[in-house]
């Protein structure tokens, strides 16, 4: 963990001890946060992905028409 090596850093540098948690609840109060990759399905395919950012697949949905004018009351 990087509060981990963050406290080893601070007492190998310092000779000052602090647990993890110590070191990471300061590193929040200073305004840094943890940072962690965004999970990724099993079964993610990375070609259906690729097709779909290249706008491969058209969209089911098509835009209505206005109301005419007759239509309104």
């Amino acid at each position: 963990m990087a509060t981990d090596r963050s406290a080893r850093w601070l007492h190998d540098e310092f000779a000052v001890s602090l647990t993890e948690t110590t070191v990471g609840r300061e590193l929040k109060k200073l305004g840094y946060v943890k940072l962690t990759a965004r999970p990724r399905h099993h079964a993610q395919n990375e070609y259906a992905m690729e097709d779909f950012k290249k706008g491969a697949l058209q969209p089911s949905w098509q835009r209505s028409n206005p109301p005419s004018c007759a239509a309104r009351p």
